[in-house]
């Protein structure tokens, strides 16, 4: 009898672990370099006509570095490997599109949090985007962040659908 209840234990343990595990989904990490993602959020992302055409030939990227990580990220505080920013020289409206990617062993939820508590949507001098427009999320390592009053949710899901 005991060797049954043993038994039993053990096959209920066994399905216990292998059953609670299955469920978390740990993201994997984004393959290419920043740029190479970048091209790929803009390529597949189902913006405006409008934005399209000037994404073409409007925006610029630029190399994020300790220098600069501040007018982008809104902290220095960032454990980062690499990081670019995406931005017009002159836009009618305010937009900005950031990949970060994190140093190996970063805690990735403290820098998202650093960037959504200290960016500022309105960095630049005669416009801005409106608090509820800034989104920060990852796909593994790599951290996005993107403000924009238009083009903010269909950047955000390209960027979701990278990860499939």
């Amino acid at each position: 009898m005991r060797r049954v209840v043993l038994l039993l234990m053990v096959v209920v343990l066994f399905f216990g672990v292998v059953g609670c595990g299955g469920g978390v989904e740990q993201a994997s990490n984004l393959e290419g370099s920043l740029e190479e993602i970048l091209d790929k959020i803009y390529e597949t992302a189902a913006t405006s006509e409008q934005f399209k055409e000037f994404s073409a030939k409007g925006l610029f990227t630029t190399e994020i570095t300790d220098e600069n990580i501040e007018h982008y990220f809104g902290t220095k505080n960032v454990d980062y490997e690499a990081a670019i920013g995406s931005e017009p020289m002159i836009m009618p409206n305010a937009y900005s599109l950031c990949l970060l990617r994190a140093k190996e062993g970063a805690d990735i939820e403290k820098i998202k949090s650093e960037i959504k508590e200290n960016v500022d949507p309105r960095k630049w001098i005669c416009v801005g985007v409106d608090p509820s427009n800034v989104v920060v999320d990852n796909i593994g390592d790599v951290i996005i962040l993107i403000m924009s009053d238009r083009e903010g949710k269909a950047l955000h899901e390209a960027f979701l659908e990278l990860a499939e």
